[in-house]
């Protein structure tokens, strides 16, 4: 499908507003969405359902995201992800996701206005889980479940959101919804402080 396309094919750079109050966490680059655009959650079926919710929850200036240099802004929000190359399979290995923490970890120091972290997925959660271990924010992870909606309150005066991944799995069959996601989004801005929109 893509075959005319040039790749980006080096590690994905996160996106969004310096100044976010919202972090979203995602898994990693999809094979021929952001490995091929070098935009997160951009030219693939994941993007193409998260971003017109974001742009509704009034984090993002347009609907649809399909490369790099499409006018898209974040307001307010910061999309990384745990891991930044495409990884075989559409599931990291655990060195994978090792290897990708330090970057991960000052990058979250360097969002100081950061009140609300939403995981997109289970490994989301749990690389941001990891990330508060590693950097002695919490002793260990015990009493975190992930589950869709799933909240708690944690170190810095903050908010963990559980939301389940984008994927077109999840979003084909049903188990995400998009008004399942947008309350989430929505959670989120409430959480933060951010006005509606």
């Amino acid at each position: 499908m893509y075959r005319d396309c040039d790749y980006w094919g080096k590690p994905v750079p996160s996106f969004g507003d310096p100044a976010a109050r919202v972090l979203f966490v995602g898994l990693a680059p999809g094979a021929h969405g952001s490995n091929r655009t070098g935009r997160p959650f951009t030219g693939d079926g994941s993007g193409d359902f998260l971003y017109p919710l974001l742009h509704r929850a009034g984090f993002a200036s347009q609907p649809r995201s399909t490369h790099r240099d499409d006018g898209m802004v974040l307001t307010d929000a910061w999309i990384t992800a745990v891991v930044r190359c495409a990884p075989p399979g559409n599931k990291p290995l655990p060195q994978e996701i090792a290897a990708c923490a330090p970057f991960l970890d000052e990058e979250i120091a360097a969002l100081p206005h950061v009140r609300v972290i939403v995981c997109l997925g289970k490994i989301g959660f749990d690389g941001f889980l990891a990330h508060l271990v590693r950097t002695g924010q919490l002793a260990r992870r015990a009493g975190f479940v992930f589950g869709h909606g799933a909240e708690y309150r944690i170190p810095g005066d903050r908010w963990l959101l559980a939301c389940y991944h984008p994927s077109l799995q999840n979003t084909n069959t049903g188990k995400l919804t998009a008004p399942m996601m947008l309350r989430v989004f929505h959670r989120a801005r409430r959480l933060a402080g951010i006005p509606s929109p």
